[in-house]
């Protein structure tokens, strides 16, 4: 069986090199060392999860009323549509065993 050009394993690491230096950004290709991070002091920290916080916006209780509201006539769907399927189903079956049973 021959092989396909270029599936060697040294053409592999040359066009896996090629992709990797492609792909790679800039910084990665200087081979620094990677700069430390800075610690974070629990102060700090506790004001940073503070401004964190104060950007959240909560429901109002109407909107959770509402929210609420549509769960429940959805669940009200889905059951109504599960039951009238069910029925089906078991009406489909009855009908198929009696036809088996030859009734």
């Amino acid at each position: 069986m021959a092989r396909k050009p270029g599936s060697s394993p040294q053409a592999m690491k040359n066009r896996a090199s090629k992709t990797a230096a492609a792909i790679a950004p800039a910084s990665a290709l200087a081979k620094d060392a990677p700069a430390k991070k800075k610690r974070t002091t629990p102060a700090q920290f506790a004001r940073e999860v503070r401004a964190e916080a104060r950007k959240i916006t909560w429901t109002t209780r109407k909107e959770t009323w509402i929210t609420s509201v549509m769960v429940g006539i959805m669940v009200v769907l889905a059951c109504a549509f599960l039951a009238v399927v069910d029925l089906g189903l078991g009406a489909s079956m009855n009908l198929v065993l009696k036809l088996a049973n030859g009734a």
